[in-house]
């Protein structure tokens, strides 16, 4: 399967300011498939090391003598290891911590190897008390599921993609482009992003089998958890992840989990759990100005999942949907609103972690509330989701009438493609072009 970080490591590999590369995000989102394939692709030989698979392997970092890894290393794997020539890929790298600091040491003493290091987790690794992260010796990029692009590459959907970038603020999609795009768009929602269960879509496989996959890595995420955190703080991480696909959406409220544990436990594991990627806080922002992050407050926010085919299968979706027009009326604004957060992940700089926001005004009068917030140029834009052709928009019509720095707010719904009034409309299946036309809107208006 194609996918977005392959450029992205391309560019890492030639790149004159290359420092060894940590490739973060949950488990099961194609980080080691993507790794190898680009060391196959792109060096004359790749030497894995896979510290879950051999953990004795870890005693190669004892010391910090790169050198001396390296020569282990050689011996160890039967591999030629050899600057310029090799991509040493460091997989499941949380087992190993030693191996994450020694990253540092690769890049101030031989800077000429190509080094990345991947985990699911590895968050929870470096929590440790005596671990201190290399910063500013190593570069970090963040994976995500496959973005609904993505999907359509994965199905061989290539030239619905070209089609989408081609279209025009003044073009009118054709209703066989359109409906098709529905139909795919209908199937990710439930299938998801996640590489094993697209895969096995792609291959036919059906998709009650396809949710028996997917129960499969929920649960393993939970037992993950385990291996990492201590029995009284594991019931808390299953606590917070089983409820977090009910929540997707909402104001978060600790006491929504369950009334009868303290909210302190609970927001420690929440917090875990958003560290290693398995569920984002959608943060309240005052929406006065970019950068959005420096007007946050952290004590109202929503979340999203880690991936809208696992929300669904959690909430007992039933395959059958897939044939039916108003899918996205059942949790209509929940999925909706997973599906384009979602999105925002996958399309962003992979390099940043900037997270996800939303504004509200929260009073008695005249309450006001819009799904998220995004920075487009330094431009705070607000964004409503409709899961459906309709809706109202009064609270972005407030937020525009009261911020002068949003000239244009964005609504993702199934309407068309249009622009009017400042409100600029997108097809919940072309979010992946936001960006080009929220420009060409800005344009419009001179």
């Amino acid at each position: 399967m194609k996918r977005k970080i392959s450029d992205i490591l391309h560019n890492w590999k030639n790149s004159p300011i290359r420092q060894p590369l940590l490739v973060r995000g949950a488990r099961q989102v194609g980080k080691t498939y993507s790794v190898t394939e680009f060391g196959k692709t792109e060096f004359d030989n790749v030497v894995v090391v896979n510290f879950e698979e051999k953990p004795d392997i870890g005693k190669c970092f004892s010391d910090f003598d790169t050198k001396g890894i390296i020569d282990k290393l050689s011996v160890l794997t039967r591999s030629d290891i050899r600057p310029g020539h090799t991509l040493l890929f460091l997989d499941e790298i949380q087992e190993c911590p030693k191996a994450i600091s020694s990253l540092r040491y690769f890049y101030e003493k031989m800077p000429e190897l190509h080094v990345v290091g991947a985990g699911s987790l590895i968050e929870f690794a470096l929590r440790s008390e005596n671990f201190r992260m290399p910063v500013g010796r190593i570069q970090s990029i963040f994976m995500h599921p496959l973005s609904f692009e993505e999907f359509l590459q994965a199905l061989g959907e290539d030239k619905l993609v070209e089609f989408i970038y081609s279209v025009e603020l003044s073009s009118r999609i054709h209703d066989g482009f359109a409906k098709r795009l529905e139909q795919l768009l209908r199937q990710y929602l439930l299938v998801g992003g996640m590489p094993a269960a697209v895969k096995a879509f792609a291959n036919g496989i059906a998709l009650n089998d396809i949710q028996h996959l997917q129960n499969g890595i929920f649960r393993t995420f939970a037992d993950d958890f385990s291996k990492y955190a201590t029995t009284a703080k594991h019931k808390y991480l299953r606590e917070v992840y089983t409820s977090a696909p009910k929540m997707a959406g909402q104001r978060y409220k600790y006491s929504h989990i369950n009334p009868n544990i303290e909210s302190k436990f609970l927001k420690d594991a929440l917090e875990l759990l958003c560290s290693s990627r398995c569920i984002t806080k959608v943060c309240h922002t005052s929406g006065s100005g970019s950068p959005l992050q420096a007007s946050v407050n952290e004590r109202k926010f929503k979340i999203i999942f880690l991936d809208v085919g696992l929300m669904q299968n959690a909430l007992g979706a039933q395959a059958s949907l897939i044939h039916d027009q108003p899918i996205l009326q059942t949790n209509a604004g929940n999925i909706a609103e997973q599906f384009v957060g979602q999105e925002h992940q996958a399309y962003g700089d992979p390099y940043h972690d900037p997270g996800l926001f939303f504004w509200a005004r929260d009073a008695r009068s005249s309450s006001a509330e819009v799904d998220y917030l995004i920075d487009i140029e330094g431009r705070p834009v607000p964004v409503e989701v409709k899961a459906g052709a309709t809706g109202s928009l009064k609270s972005m019509r407030f937020f525009l009438d009261s911020y002068t720095g949003s000239p244009v707010g964005l609504r993702y719904s199934m309407h068309d493609l249009s622009f009017c009034d400042n409100i600029l409309s997108i097809p919940l299946y072309m979010i992946n072009q936001t960006h080009r036309l929220f420009k060409n809107c800005l344009q419009l208006k001179g």
